[in-house]
């Protein structure tokens, strides 16, 4: 047998088990996965649309703690602002205070220096979703993708910003980051909360419930939920809100790969006179999942749905808000990762002086953005329409 087709035997082999493993791994997650309803909360929440914002209010509460600190991030880079972070945390357990660290394992960059100087101190640590058997290659993919602080029970954060320089800007390559992060204070928190704990002992780490987990909060003005999602019934509750929508949808994503039912019922709420707006950044962080997009954006044109590609550094907020009625900002992108792969959590927010806000700021990105028509579509270049049918392939895992 030649050389040549022991190596496409070989290929396809590989092939064929990548395929099985996964949608094997994939079906144990939609069989272990459970919807969680949550209560109705009523807190104090503020929008912080910028790094600066974020890190600024981040760092003032984590050294106000006098408890405990709970931190959960997707990536956390080894630079400026995550040394300055890790700086804070190792300081707070040194004076006593409980201090928890659990990063994604493929998205973190923690160096065994830094951990070991972490512990030294002692802060807690622990990876999240590490590679393991039997599903080798789905486990790979399944990313834990939340983002949560939680300080003293009594304040929480939420939100599409990660820890490093990038994303307040320092990356020459993407420019200014476009991101939206939430601070709770009060009521919601004890289920940002119990999100932590539950990832803290899924990563196979212990600890005692203590009363100070969850102290007694008050109520604020804002109505919200947290929605945790295993990578199952995030998609559904997309298309229920989509499908009650009666005058205007504005979603803001970074990855446009929503699938059929999706793109499906958006194109509905379009053809019964729904002002629909996307907004997407005009380049990509990641290879092929900005040209993965593209399919799913002529339909929605050719439906009247407003394209706006964002070009004023990377746009990576996650919002959508349907007829100022309700607001979503989270963690889950409109992408099949979220949806069906990675573990995500959102907020819902139901007032509509806040949802103002928040249109207000989208608004202005839309303002700094370039809309896209049906001419530019149709003359995209040769080069990206190849592009697009390799994404296609893979767009599922994208």
């Amino acid at each position: 047998m030649n050389g040549w087709v022991i190596t496409a035997l070989l290929i396809l082999a590989v092939l064929i088990w990548l395929r099985i493993d996964f949608m094997l791994g994939l079906r144990q997650q939609r069989k272990e996965g459970s919807r969680h309803v949550q209560k109705t909360r009523y807190a104090d929440v503020t929008l912080l649309p910028t790094g600066d914002d974020f890190y600024r209010r981040l760092f003032a509460d984590i050294e106000q703690a006098t408890d405990h600190v709970h931190v959960l991030f997707y990536i956390f880079r080894n630079d400026h602002i995550s040394q300055k972070l890790l700086k804070i945390l190792a300081g707070k357990a040194k004076e006593g205070v409980t201090v928890r660290l659990l990063v994604d394992k493929l998205g973190s960059h923690i160096t065994r220096n830094q951990l070991k100087t972490l512990r030294e101190a002692g802060v807690n640590f622990a990876f999240s979703h590490p590679i393991s058997l039997p599903y080798l290659f789905f486990t790979f993919n399944r990313r834990n993708h939340r983002k949560l602080t939680i300080v003293d029970g009594r304040v929480g954060f939420i939100g599409g910003y990660n820890v490093g320089d990038e994303y307040l800007g320092r990356d020459p390559k993407f420019g200014p980051w476009r991101d939206f992060h939430l601070r709770l204070d009060g009521d919601g928190v004890q289920d940002l909360q119990g999100q932590f704990l539950q990832d803290w002992q899924t990563a196979k780490q212990k600890y005692v419930k203590k009363e100070s987990h969850y102290p007694p909060l008050e109520k604020g003005p804002i109505p919200l939920r947290i929605l945790p999602t295993d990578g199952i019934y995030l998609e559904e509750t997309f298309i229920d809100l989509i499908s009650q929508a009666k005058e205007t949808i504005v979603i803001g994503t970074p990855y446009y790969i929503p699938g059929q039912a999706l793109q499906k019922e958006l194109i509905a709420a379009a053809k019964r006179g729904v002002d629909v707006k996307l907004i997407v950044p005009k380049k990509g962080d990641h290879p092929l999942v900005k040209e993965a997009a593209f399919p799913y954006f002529e339909p929605l044109l050719e439906a009247g749905i407003n394209v706006y590609q964002y070009y004023r550094g990377f746009f990576h907020a996650k919002a959508v808000v349907i007829d100022n009625q309700v607001c979503d900002i989270g963690t889950a992108n409109f992408d099949q990762r979220s949806f069906h792969i990675n573990h995500e959590i959102n907020c819902l927010i139901y007032d509509a002086e806040f949802i103002q806000t928040v249109l207000k700021e989208m608004e202005h990105d839309i303002s700094i953005s370039e809309r896209l028509t049906l001419e530019a579509y149709h003359k995209r270049p040769f080069s990206q329409k190849g592009k697009e049918k390799v994404a296609k392939l893979v767009s599922g895992l994208l």
